[in-house]
Protein backbone atom coordinates (compact mmCIF):
# COMPACT_ATOMS: atom_id res chain seq x y z
CA UNK A 1 0.00 0.00 0.00
CA UNK A 2 1.41 3.64 -0.34
CA UNK A 3 1.98 5.76 2.56
CA UNK A 4 2.39 9.46 3.51
CA UNK A 5 3.19 11.33 6.63
CA UNK A 6 0.69 13.72 7.49
CA UNK A 7 0.69 16.67 9.62
CA UNK A 8 -2.77 18.46 11.21
CA UNK A 9 -2.70 21.08 13.11
CA UNK A 10 -5.56 23.72 14.21
CA UNK A 11 -5.16 27.64 12.50
CA UNK A 12 -5.88 30.38 14.30
CA UNK A 13 -5.24 33.06 11.48
CA UNK A 14 -6.49 31.29 7.69
CA UNK A 15 -5.69 34.64 5.91
CA UNK A 16 -2.26 34.74 7.15
CA UNK A 17 -1.87 30.88 6.59
CA UNK A 18 -3.13 31.27 2.94
CA UNK A 19 -1.07 34.20 1.94
CA UNK A 20 2.42 32.52 3.40
CA UNK A 21 1.48 29.16 1.70
CA UNK A 22 0.67 31.26 -1.49
CA UNK A 23 4.01 33.25 -1.32
CA UNK A 24 6.23 29.80 -0.78
CA UNK A 25 3.95 27.49 -3.42
CA UNK A 26 4.00 30.55 -5.91
CA UNK A 27 0.47 30.05 -6.64
CA UNK A 28 -3.06 30.90 -5.40
CA UNK A 29 -3.91 27.15 -5.15
CA UNK A 30 -6.69 25.31 -5.77
CA UNK A 31 -10.02 24.83 -4.35
CA UNK A 32 -11.29 21.67 -3.38
CA UNK A 33 -15.08 21.29 -2.11
CA UNK A 34 -15.17 17.70 -0.32
CA UNK A 35 -17.80 15.72 1.67
CA UNK A 36 -16.11 12.50 3.54
CA UNK A 37 -18.42 9.90 4.95
CA UNK A 38 -17.27 7.73 6.83
CA UNK A 39 -18.25 4.17 7.38
CA UNK A 40 -17.90 1.68 10.24
CA UNK A 41 -14.85 -0.66 9.98
CA UNK A 42 -13.21 -3.35 11.84
CA UNK A 43 -9.84 -2.39 10.72
CA UNK A 44 -8.04 1.16 10.21
CA UNK A 45 -10.62 3.61 8.30
CA UNK A 46 -12.89 3.55 5.72
CA UNK A 47 -14.24 7.04 4.50
CA UNK A 48 -16.15 7.76 0.58
CA UNK A 49 -14.71 11.22 -0.56
CA UNK A 50 -17.08 12.88 -2.94
CA UNK A 51 -16.03 15.92 -4.42
CA UNK A 52 -19.64 17.37 -4.98
CA UNK A 53 -18.88 17.54 -9.19
CA UNK A 54 -19.99 13.61 -9.97
CA UNK A 55 -16.42 12.05 -8.85
CA UNK A 56 -15.33 10.87 -5.58
CA UNK A 57 -12.85 8.47 -4.18
CA UNK A 58 -13.33 5.40 -1.86
CA UNK A 59 -9.94 6.03 0.29
CA UNK A 60 -8.94 2.65 3.08
CA UNK A 61 -6.41 3.97 5.57
CA UNK A 62 -4.25 3.00 8.53
CA UNK A 63 -2.82 5.38 11.35
CA UNK A 64 -2.00 5.59 14.88
CA UNK A 65 -4.38 7.99 16.52
CA UNK A 66 -1.27 9.99 18.36
CA UNK A 67 -0.45 13.74 18.39
CA UNK A 68 2.52 14.55 16.08
CA UNK A 69 3.40 13.69 12.64
CA UNK A 70 1.67 10.32 11.42
CA UNK A 71 2.73 7.61 8.97
CA UNK A 72 -0.35 6.70 7.26
CA UNK A 73 -1.00 3.79 4.58
CA UNK A 74 -3.83 3.82 2.23
CA UNK A 75 -5.52 2.62 -0.55
CA UNK A 76 -7.98 4.75 -3.15
CA UNK A 77 -10.41 4.05 -5.40
CA UNK A 78 -12.57 6.37 -7.68
CA UNK A 79 -15.88 6.73 -8.13
CA UNK A 80 -17.98 8.12 -10.82
CA UNK A 81 -21.05 8.02 -8.32
CA UNK A 82 -20.78 9.25 -5.17
CA UNK A 83 -24.00 8.92 -4.26
CA UNK A 84 -24.89 5.68 -4.56
CA UNK A 85 -21.99 4.19 -3.08
CA UNK A 86 -22.50 6.06 -0.19
CA UNK A 87 -26.14 4.41 -0.36
CA UNK A 88 -24.66 0.95 -0.28
CA UNK A 89 -21.57 1.32 2.30
CA UNK A 90 -24.06 2.89 4.39
CA UNK A 91 -26.27 0.04 4.46
CA UNK A 92 -24.01 -2.53 4.66
CA UNK A 93 -21.82 -1.01 7.12
CA UNK A 94 -23.63 1.84 8.71
CA UNK A 95 -22.25 5.45 8.91
CA UNK A 96 -19.46 6.79 11.47
CA UNK A 97 -19.75 10.17 10.81
CA UNK A 98 -19.41 12.88 7.75
CA UNK A 99 -17.02 16.00 7.46
CA UNK A 100 -17.90 18.28 4.94
CA UNK A 101 -15.08 21.06 4.07
CA UNK A 102 -13.82 23.51 1.83
CA UNK A 103 -9.85 22.66 1.22
CA UNK A 104 -7.24 24.81 -0.28
CA UNK A 105 -4.71 22.69 -1.99
CA UNK A 106 -0.92 24.30 -2.18
CA UNK A 107 2.16 22.62 -3.43
CA UNK A 108 5.09 23.18 -2.13
CA UNK A 109 7.80 21.17 -3.62
CA UNK A 110 6.54 17.70 -3.16
CA UNK A 111 4.62 18.58 0.12
CA UNK A 112 0.53 19.01 -0.32
CA UNK A 113 -0.01 21.84 2.05
CA UNK A 114 -4.16 21.97 2.65
CA UNK A 115 -5.72 24.72 4.32
CA UNK A 116 -9.42 23.82 5.34
CA UNK A 117 -12.73 25.47 6.50
CA UNK A 118 -14.33 22.44 8.21
CA UNK A 119 -17.52 23.12 8.92
CA UNK A 120 -19.47 23.28 12.13
CA UNK A 121 -15.04 23.33 13.79
CA UNK A 122 -13.42 26.25 12.46
CA UNK A 123 -10.17 26.21 9.67
CA UNK A 124 -7.22 23.66 9.72
CA UNK A 125 -4.02 22.77 7.73
CA UNK A 126 -2.51 19.38 7.24
CA UNK A 127 0.85 19.01 5.41
CA UNK A 128 1.37 15.82 3.07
Amino acid sequence: MPSNVEIKARVNDPIRFAEKATELSQSEGTIIRQHDTFFNCNKGRLKLRDFMNATGQLIFYQRPDTDGPKLSTYSISPTSDPPSLRTVLSDALGVKGEVKKDRQLFLIGQTRVHLDEVEGLGHYMELE
